[in-house]
């Protein structure tokens, strides 16, 4: 283990070594520090909700979880989220990490705006929408100690954080605005896209082919 922030040790090895490079390359201060944090805040939930996960396959989920957002890796025919997880099994498998643990990883980053289900599932998935959901919407701030808290930031600051996120979020979504369909990244396109329509699912069902 490399430096330990909030009583949490970062993976240094060679595998999470190059999944930050890879990251540091590719992302945005913003979607790195955000990355970071979300390892650190899902690391720290995961203590109080009694979940251990592996810490390199977390580290990798948490720092792949946004790539989708990436000029590099931003697609427009899938959702974002299964940009980065798709990223993550060519990473993973690439570096000879087994099915199991690449399936974990995938399954986080994929499901990391889904709520509920990833709670269901491995700490791996669990612990990636933890960490997501503390430092995007605040969910379980008040279950952080201060003190963690602050060096957490410290470490990775959040200078303008919802007004930066909420931009790259409408940079990463409005050229596939279709693939936000059933999803919570609708929200953000109907704030700040002038003109989107969310597909409403009572209209799919009702104009499908069948006839009754």
């Amino acid at each position: 283990m490399g430096e330990t922030i909030a009583g949490v040790d970062v993976p240094d090895s060679k595998l999470a070594t190059e999944a930050t490079e890879l990251v540091r390359e590719a992302a945005t201060d913003l979607l790195y520090h955000h990355s970071r944090r979300v390892f650190l805040f899902g690391s720290l939930r995961g203590r109080r909700l009694g979940l251990r996960a592996d810490p390199e396959l977390l580290y990798v989920g948490a720092m792949f979880h946004d790539l989708g957002l990436t000029e590099r890796y931003r697609r427009t025919d899938q959702r974002f989220e299964i940009d980065g997880a798709d990223e993550a099994r060519r990473f993973l498998t690439s570096h000879g990490v087994p099915e199991d643990g690449v399936r974990k990883v995938w399954e986080g980053i994929a499901l990391h705006t889904t709520p509920e289900v990833p709670y269901r599932l491995e700490p791996e998935v669990a612990l990636v929408t933890a960490g997501v959901e503390a430092d995007v919407l605040g969910l379980g701030h008040a279950d952080l100690a201060p003190e963690d808290i602050a060096a957490v930031v410290a470490a990775h600051p959040r200078p303008d954080f919802k007004r930066q996120i909420l931009a790259a979020f409408t940079e990463g979504f409005k050229d596939r605005p279709d693939t936000t369909f059933g999803t919570v990244n609708a929200d953000v396109l109907e704030h700040f896209v002038p003109g989107f329509r969310r597909i409403d699912f009572v209209e799919v069902i009702q104009s499908s082919a069948w006839p009754e």
